[in-house]
């Protein structure tokens, strides 16, 4: 497979951004080799620069669950456009997209547009502290909450730990009021409160974790949670920046039927374009500015492309049976490639709903990051190269997970499966 293209873009690009590129993973640092530079994608296809086809499982790390350049999308967005990109005002399309989805999403009353994921948990942890008076929140290790100063800290020894920052450039101020306990472990949680009492804001949490491998969450475990924020009077924030509108239309608040104080979304809202959201009930979004005094801004936030593209995307998510037949097709692939993993006993495949992931274990679960061998990463480099020159692209790390998109063919699927077979 020729990427003399990439090569050379990737070369030049080296001059302009650090590492090469403007996101850390894609610089191919976990899997070694050179990041392929996308030129073009349709349906569960992209193209790289030196137009090698691959059948995609990244899509753009989860909100094209309808696939690349969808033409209902693709025609709001070019209708949009033409009446103007951006005004740094009110326009129609926002009162669209929030109705449709507050009223098909019966765990939130308002909400928010942002340009991100990581702005809405920003501006949702803000929030969480504006309306309890108080300072620190509880985080938890193997969760990942965008690159928020407060958020990019792990933990240390023990059951509950003020954690370390993850990043340079994050002051040990902002770090101190982090609490970091482990998943799955209700003795931290309620340690933790002991030991801060009536000083946690919030509990901010992925109700399936899915940026450090795919952590399953029992319904037992999250549902504790609601009932310890309720007893302690602390909010809790569900990060659906992966999981909404991706299980299902409520996402894993609808899934677990549990109700979050707040909850955050990401570029899905918008049909994968730059945008987020926080939600929640009336009264806790009323403190937000202009109703509230806790601030927070955003000149592109309600953009009017993006609106469109959200209204188009989330609009075809509504089809009857459509989360129905998307997980039934996930659930069909993923116990054909358990069947090849069967045979190789190398590897098992994790799924919930349309997400999946492919772990170089033996375990039947893993509900924690500690669970997770970081030798069997070794395994996932060797995988992903041999995949790539058959023309199967996933993330190129062996902590990401994949997607399954409404594009998705049983087709894709077969080539899929033969490219894993001849690797193994």
């Amino acid at each position: 497979m020729i990427k003399k293209r990439s090569e050379e873009l990737f070369s030049k690009a080296k001059s302009f951004f650090p590492g090469g590129v403007n996101s850390p993973v894609r610089a191919f640092r976990s899997v070694g080799g050179t990041p392929l530079f996308i030129r073009r994608g349709k349906g569960a296809h992209i193209w790289d620069a030196d137009d090698n086809e691959y059948i995609d499982y990244c899509c753009s790390w989860g909100p094209l669950i309808l696939g690349h350049a969808n033409d209902k999308v693709v025609e709001a967005i070019k209708s949009t456009a033409e009446n103007g990109s951006t005004f740094g005002a009110p326009t129609e399309l926002e009162n669209q997209l929030a109705e449709l989805v507050i009223s098909n999403h019966p765990y939130i009353e308002k909400m928010r547009f942002v340009s991100s994921g990581t702005e809405a948990v920003m501006s949702a942890i803000r929030l969480a502290r504006g309306y309890t008076g108080r300072n620190k929140i509880l985080k938890f290790e193997g969760c990942y909450h965008g690159h928020t100063d407060s958020l990019l800290v792990k933990a240390g020894s023990g059951l509950v730990t003020f954690g370390n920052t993850s990043s340079a450039g994050v002051p040990e101020s902002f770090v101190a009021e982090t609490i970091v306990v482990p998943l799955n472990n209700p003795d931290a949680v309620e340690q933790a409160f002991l030991q801060f009492k009536n000083q946690i804001a919030c509990v901010i949490i992925e109700p399936v974790p899915a940026n450090n491998g795919l952590l399953m969450q029992t319904n037992e475990f999250l549902g504790f949670l609601r009932e310890i924020c309720s007893q302690n009077k602390c909010l809790l924030i569900f990060d659906e920046v992966i999981s909404g509108f991706r299980l299902g239309f409520s996402g894993a608040a609808g899934y677990f039927d549990i109700q979050p104080d707040l909850i955050t979304f990401g570029k899905i809202i918008g049909g994968g374009l730059p945008v987020g959201a926080y939600a929640g009930s009336s009264e806790i979004m009323s403190f937000i500015s202009p109703e509230g005094n806790v601030y927070q801004a955003g000149t592109l936030s309600g953009n009017p492309v993006a609106m469109a593209a959200g209204i188009a995307q989330l609009s075809q998510c509504l089809r009857p049976n459509f989360y129905h037949e998307l997980e039934s097709k996930t659930y069909t692939f993923v116990n054909r490639l358990n069947s090849i993993s069967n045979k190789n006993r190398l590897f098992r495949v994790f799924s919930f709903g349309s997400i999946f992931w492919i772990a170089f274990t033996d375990r039947e679960i893993i509900r924690t990051a500690e669970e997770i061998n970081p030798a069997s990463m070794s395994f996932f480099r060797d995988m992903y190269h041999k995949l790539l020159e058959q023309g199967i692209y996933f993330g190129p790390s062996g902590y990401e997970v994949g997607f399954v998109s409404a594009a998705h063919s049983l087709s894709d699927f077969d080539c899929t499966l033969s490219a894993f077979d001849k690797s193994f």
